[in-house]
């Protein structure tokens, strides 16, 4: 159902995106030279990138520049206002991460690569940074890894560094001929109990600037969850309520998911995105005075009795704590802003 959903709005979006997609690959020029960190995302959900985007100046100001390549086609660049904003197909992220880091930001040092519902929440983060960079060897460093599988090379583990808020060294990895192109081949152990044979966006890169003998740094616990906070596979939310063609609908779909579904994986993560919808739905107009106009995405009401018939089923692994302790973050950090306006 979720492929289908994806094919579905990558079609719908294809009349938008198409040209300005053509035009960025062969006429668009990169970013001018500069010593800021460029965090680069990508998004098919443009109130989630509203959201990101005012949090991400909140707590970073202009110490990083901002680039969003809107997949839906709809994203005002009024409303992320110092952005730089492409409108660009929705392909796989790897083909978005290898254009930035091949031309975009070719006249930049690093390349700051962050999914839209992770959120660099502390300017501690460029201490971070600048002390990993600062040994020669440091290719990559990761404030969200992956954590179901592991590296095994040389007798050693290594975590995987993911791609959902990666710092690259851009000079290496385009100098050692990278991409960041998934691929068949994975071999290494998981921790899951399930085989995985897939590299995902950027893991084979990881690997063999691992085997090279570069440093693939993951930030300590600590300061990650100091420097980040995020939500988990929000763009689903996007593909469900394109695909659905009302509030009711979606939930009559989701009433009849059985007991033994729930249990699964697909529909908690369905679950787990509509939940996320719905806080960036109180988040958004909370940044921008302004309720969001979503008419497919259900009311909070019926989105708790959801949760309710579906929360006891749930496995560990999909439980929704970390979705309130995220939504119960963002409201603290957007509180201190507001705070400190009054004073």
């Amino acid at each position: 159902m979720l492929a289908s959903a994806q094919r579905q709005f990558t079609l719908q979006k294809a009349w938008r995106n198409a040209l300005p997609t053509l035009r960025c690959q062969l006429l668009g020029k990169p970013l001018p030279a500069s010593e800021k960190a460029t965090i680069c995302t990508s998004t098919i959900f443009p109130p989630l990138a509203v959201l990101w985007h005012h949090i991400v100046r909140q707590c970073l100001g202009d110490r990083a520049e901002i680039v969003i390549f809107d997949c839906a086609g709809t994203l005002d660049p009024t409303s992320v206002p110092g952005a730089t904003v492409q409108r660009f197909l929705n392909v796989r992220h790897a083909t978005k991460i290898d254009l930035w880091l091949k031309k975009t930001l070719q006249h930049r040092k690093v390349a700051w690569i962050c999914d839209d519902d992770v959120f660099p929440v502390n300017a501690k983060v460029f201490e971070v940074i600048s002390r990993e960079f600062a040994h020669p060897k440091t290719a990559t460093v990761s404030f969200r890894p992956r954590a179901w599988w592991h590296f095994e090379i040389g007798r050693r583990e290594y975590q995987p560094s993911g791609s959902y808020c990666l710092v690259i060294n851009r000079q290496i990895f385009t100098e050692e001929g990278l991409s960041a192109q998934p691929t068949d081949g994975n071999t290494h152990p998981t921790h899951t109990g399930k085989i995985w044979t897939r590299y995902d966006t950027l893991d084979k890169a990881n690997e063999t600037l691992i085997k090279r003998g570069f440093r693939c740094t993951i930030a300590p616990e600590k300061e990650r969850s100091e420097c980040i906070v995020g939500f988990n596979g929000t763009s689903i939310a996007a593909l469900l309520l394109n695909r659905f063609c009302s509030a009711d609908a979606l939930l009559s779909y989701l009433h009849a998911v059985t007991s033994s579904q729930w249990t699964g994986n697909v529909f908690p993560r369905c679950l787990s995105a509509l939940l996320t919808a719905d806080i960036v739905r109180d988040l958004y107009c909370r940044v921008t005075g302004e309720p969001w106009q979503e008419l497919h995405l259900p009311a909070k009401a019926d989105l708790m009795e959801l949760r309710t018939k579906a929360e006891p089923h749930l496995s560990p692994s999909h439980g929704l704590a970390e979705i309130d302790a995220t939504e119960k973050r963002l409201h603290n950090i957007l509180s201190i802003k507001n705070d400190a306006h009054v004073g």
